[in-house]
């Protein structure tokens, strides 16, 4: 009789716990929010308790999932290496059989300039000049150099880039000069696609893609076909390189330069001993004569 009593006490406490638990949890809030605002302190010093206490309850359940996180990453990071070391052993390979060609036709080619008694061409004068500011705009592409007049630089010359044609010179100072990128509107350079010879005109329109106009004939031009400097009009010496054939869309021949303009630092301006590309200059205007000197001279 007594252990029935004593279940049936539980149970009845258990259904009032149960039907006041909402009205009770309320209440503590309140008096947490009371008891908070009239003691900021203990308050501060329960949280911190709290704080401390269930911090390593959850640095030990974080830790599994930190290293589930890391194992994952490695294995990303193993497949990753494993499919750049095969690309890096097919590239090698390939690199392998051009160097084999290349040497042979070096052997040829120095062979054939004996017997040809071939003339080599001068050495080119350079000058090193550091970009030490981007005139680019909407308008233009253009950049400031540290090198001027006194430094042998004039314009039309080229300017590289290691060994890729990035532009020329426009305007001249005595210790400046602006270097005008082929992407800029104004520039017009003579090309020849690499693999088929056909010539045409780099044309800059301020993109990062110049186009291909006045392209000779009706060749077959596809995309990645190099394009390198023409020795039309002895503005530059044929064979430097410029760019691939990056999109032939519409009609439109578009150039992916091998340099762009955000990786300039160092350039270097080389004087090849030809005309390079030369501004327009408007010829001086006539002196006009003061009314002055004009009524003096009647008199």
């Amino acid at each position: 009789m007594k252990q029935s009593g004593a279940v049936g006490r539980l149970a009845t406490l258990r259904l009032l716990a149960q039907r006041f638990a909402f009205v009770s949890l309320v209440v503590a809030a309140f008096a947490l929010m009371i008891l908070g605002k009239a003691d900021i302190v203990l308050i501060e010093r329960v949280r911190t308790s709290v704080a401390d206490a269930v911090a390593p309850i959850l640095d030990a359940l974080s830790r599994p999932a930190a290293t589930v996180a890391e194992i994952s990453e490695s294995i990303r990071e193993l497949a990753s290496l494993r499919a750049e070391n095969a690309r890096l052993r097919q590239e090698n390979q390939r690199l392998l059989h051009w160097q084999t060609v290349a040497r042979r036709l070096d052997a040829e080619n120095a062979v054939l300039h004996e017997h040809l008694n071939v003339v080599t061409d001068a050495d080119a004068a350079f000058v090193t000049a550091r970009v030490i500011g981007d005139l680019g705009s909407a308008y233009g592409h253009s950049m400031l150099l540290n090198a001027g007049s006194r430094d042998g630089v004039r314009k039309g010359q080229a300017v590289l880039s290691g060994e890729t044609l990035i532009g020329y010179i426009a305007e001249v100072g005595d210790r400046s000069s602006r270097l005008l990128l082929l992407t800029d509107i104004n520039a017009k350079i003579p090309v020849v696609v690499e693999s088929s010879r056909t010539r045409a005109i780099l044309t800059g329109d301020n993109k990062a893609r110049p186009k291909l106009n006045y392209v000779a004939g009706n060749p077959s031009i596809s995309v990645g076909d190099r394009i390198i400097t023409a020795a039309s009009g002895a503005a530059f010496p044929p064979g430097l390189p410029i760019g691939v054939v990056a999109s032939t869309t519409d009609g439109i021949i578009r150039v992916e330069p091998f340099v762009q303009r955000h990786e300039l630092e160092y350039v270097a301006i080389v004087d090849f001993g030809l005309g390079g590309i030369l501004p327009f200059e408007k010829p001086p205007m006539p002196e006009r004569r003061r009314r002055g000197a004009d009524a003096g001279g009647g008199n």
